[in-house]
């Protein structure tokens, strides 16, 4: 069958493959039996899956349904939600959903289930160029930072990790790319062995794991740690059960982890709603920064429905950053950077996606990974982001210094890296 899905434009054998690589997942049987048959694995209830309707240029009336993951990196997107600025800008909304996986998100996002979601960013690599062919683009960041290296108390090393398993968020993430950076730094030798087979010294066993399963894993030490995005590194040390080795923060300067993405239909049909959706997110972003305390009182249990985790764990990563014990501890070595455990700005610097790229052509994935190597990182910068919403959003509240930004929108990647010569940094 050859015949696209009206709600995701893949073909039947595109949908196999996927679920293929999602193995394992509750997503597997809705993405096996196609879009027409949904269900959902959110822990919210979801609404009917309806594909969305092909209406005039700059409909506003499609409301903003958010998938997420309980991370802070969702923080914008729900910060916007909850400070109504969604509605500001003349759209509507329904409650944010939430899911406990990425295969999960990625799956509704497909379904149509939701259309405004955050994903890591090299996943957003993997959706377009892979089998996928997903017609998405990325219109913003999410934050930068954000994510560590979590590690069991006996540990403090990167080299202690040899002969051990830790776990991954995806294997298109961010933290597996900076975690093989530093494994390869450190002469280790990354493998994926089941878990009967054993583990040489000079090797590190990757597995791949929800972010809410890691903290107990780490805790029962079926695992000897786990790299991923906060809040989950501020529970394992909260716990007592963990510490934090390396913040990621520390490896790749003012990297992005999360980005926006959103249907390029819905950019190229719906573009005063994605400019709307953009410009709330950034309008977030800006009140996240000077809010701190009472963005994490809102996104914590005891301050709404958004996430499970404690406003005390939420304060730890959001208000409580203490970068000089942190650096004696080892967990900074680049104190000058000046990097937050957490930030937020908006604009998707090219020189980060070209340099993703390079790096994800270096990272071990599991699946059918061969389209990474004919990517041309230039031309994946071109054409996988579209920072034209962003840069209208920038210039409406202020321009890009509100967020301390160049002027130039342009940078140069400053990363601790093993094996790119080019751009490597001790």
């Amino acid at each position: 069958m050859n015949s696209l899905c009206a709600c995701c434009g893949l073909n039947r054998r595109n949908f196999l493959k996927l679920a293929s690589l999602f193995s394992g997942s509750a997503a597997l049987s809705v993405i096996a039996g196609g879009c027409g048959t949904q269900s959902t694995t959110a822990e919210n209830t979801a609404s009917e899956n309806t594909p969305a309707p092909n209406t005039a240029a700059g409909n506003l009336d499609q409301p903003v349904k958010i998938g997420y993951l309980p991370i802070l990196d969702a923080s914008p997107l729900l910060i916007a939600h909850a400070n109504q600025l969604y509605e500001a800008e003349g759209l509507t909304t329904e409650q944010p959903i939430l899911f406990r996986s990425w295969a999960d998100i990625v799956e509704a996002f497909l379904a149509r289930q939701v259309n405004v979601v955050h994903l890591l960013s090299p996943i957003t690599v993997w959706l377009r160029y892979g089998a996928q062919n997903v017609p998405g683009k990325i219109v913003a960041w999410n934050h930068t930072d954000g994510s560590a290296l979590t590690v069991q108390p006996d540990i403090n090393d990167v080299k202690d990790l040899g002969g051990k398993v830790i776990a991954v968020p995806f294997w298109y993430s961010i933290h597996n790319v900076v975690l093989q950076q530093l494994l390869g730094k450190a002469g280790l030798t990354v493998v994926t062995k089941a878990g009967t087979e054993p583990v040489q010294p000079n090797e590190v066993n990757l597995v791949v794991m929800p972010p809410p399963e890691m903290v107990s894993a780490l805790a029962n030490k079926s695992i000897a740690g786990y790299i991923v995005a906060e809040p989950f590194n501020a529970a394992g040390e909260t716990s007592g059960n963990g510490k934090i080795l390396r913040f990621t923060g520390d490896v790749w300067k003012n990297h992005a982890c999360c980005v926006v993405f959103l249907h390029e239909d819905d950019l190229t049909q719906r573009p005063e709603w994605a400019q709307g959706v953009v410009n709330a997110v950034v309008k977030s972003q800006v009140w996240i920064r000077d809010h701190r305390a009472e963005a994490a009182k809102l996104l914590s249990k005891e301050g709404g429905s958004y996430t499970p985790h404690p406003e005390a764990v939420l304060q730890k990563v959001l208000t409580g950053f203490d970068a000089a014990a942190y650096a004696k501890q080892g967990a900074i070595q680049h104190p000058d950077w000046a990097a937050q455990r957490i930030d937020f700005q908006p604009y998707p610097f090219p020189s980060y996606t070209e340099e993703l790229v390079r790096l994800l052509q270096q990272t071990q994935v599991e699946g059918d990974n061969g389209f990474l190597q004919g990517l041309q990182p230039a031309e994946v910068a071109r054409d996988l982001v579209d920072d034209s919403f962003v840069k209208q959003a920038l210039q409406a509240v202020g321009g890009p210094q509100v967020f301390g930004l160049p002027g130039s929108l342009l940078r140069e990647e400053t990363l601790q890296v093993a094996r790119l010569e080019h751009s490597s940094q001790a």
